[in-house]
């Protein structure tokens, strides 16, 4: 059985048969207390009942039981609405996707924290039960900045996000020439996001995700190793960027058991366009699909807009979709409900 089918059980037993008793979790948090450990958030706790209208949880929920976990990566609103038409029930704010969108410029750590709350927020507010997992690329400084967006991001509404240990001027990481701070930097941003999660008044379920870079520039095994000392830090997923091959994802999920993994696809970039059947297969708990969105609307939207300029007019483009199917897939519906629900009559006729 893949582990991604059940998770947990699968992870336990593959580590009663392969790793000696003081490296599980959580007999290690209380046999050696640099391992994190809160027994609020221990997995076996999501396992039963219906999944909670709070994205955190829910998304627990869904780490915990049977299944992959697919988000889709979203762009912008329009994006996201597709996205939730479709079915997903899961979305990922991409910070390349974001940093496109809203600015039109490439993935060099240009956006800032607030343009990436902004988006956030407003994608976190289209279904606010669906987790919206955002990257968070380095945590936008030090160990302050760090705590800070953990804090900005749960109060937006976005479920988890996922931090990494590029240098500052950071890049997309399916791009070449990337750099990655010392291990022990990387581990006090884990720490920080951790306190900063833990400290949220009420107890927060949000997600924190460990993101290494190393692959490419130290090794699959420094990669490794960085991630798993995430994990002791209290990473609740690691995320291993540019997995090259099914075999070393495989190798990463069964190296990293009980922790989930979480894969990103880019078509043309140096992950293998596995579908998320055969992630699935191989072990990791979440895949994301980081630019499917935007790299969609530029090849829809060169199209329309050569179309425009050789023809005149957008007809063909508009495949006849009018103004109203159109904002239909805006949510127009639900805002006309509303509205008569509470007794007005401005959408009446629409």
């Amino acid at each position: 059985m893949s582990p991604a089918l059940d998770y947990y059980t699968a992870m336990e037993n593959s580590l009663r048969a392969n790793i000696e008793p003081e490296a599980r979790e959580p007999a290690a948090a209380l046999q050696n207390p640099s391992v994190y450990y809160n027994s609020r958030l221990d997995p076996k706790n999501y396992l039963e009942g219906p999944l909670s209208p709070n994205p955190s949880t829910r998304l627990r929920q869904m780490l915990a039981r049977p299944g992959i976990v697919v988000a889709p990566g979203i762009c912008d609103g329009i994006s996201a609405r597709c996205a939730l038409e479709a079915g997903f029930d899961c979305l990922y704010q991409s910070g390349a996707a974001t940093t496109a969108s809203r600015m039109g410029q490439p993935d060099l750590a240009i956006a800032t924290l607030n343009d990436f709350v902004e988006a956030g927020q407003m994608v976190s507010s289209l279904n606010p039960s669906v987790p919206v997992i955002a990257d968070a690329d380095t945590g936008f400084g030090g160990t302050a900045m760090v705590a800070r967006t953990v804090r900005q991001y749960a109060r937006a509404g976005v479920a988890a996000m996922h931090i990494e240990d590029q240098v500052q001027t950071k890049r997309c990481g399916h791009l070449m020439g990337k750099q990655v701070v010392s291990r022990e930097e990387f581990l006090t941003r884990i720490r920080a996001a951790v306190i900063a999660r833990d400290s949220i008044p009420g107890g927060s379920d949000f997600v924190i995700i460990g993101r290494t870079d190393s692959a490419q520039v130290l090794g699959m095994d420094e990669a490794l190793t960085r991630l798993k000392l995430a994990a002791a830090a209290g990473a609740d997923v690691c995320f291993i960027e540019g997995v090259k091959t099914k075999e070393l994802l495989e190798k990463t999920v069964a190296e990293l058991a009980p922790t989930p993994v979480l894969v990103n696809v880019i078509s043309g970039g140096l992950t293998p366009s596995f579908t998320y059947f055969e992630a699935e297969q191989m072990g990791a708990k979440i895949i994301i699909f980081s630019l499917v969105s935007c790299v969609a609307m530029v090849h829809a939207l060169r199209t329309a807009m050569h179309s425009l300029k050789k023809t005149g007019t957008d007809w063909t483009s508009a495949q006849g979709m009018d103004p109203k199917s159109f904002f239909e897939v805006m949510g127009l519906n639900e805002i006309v409900e509303l509205d008569a629900q509470a007794g007005g009559c401005a959408f009446d006729v629409v």
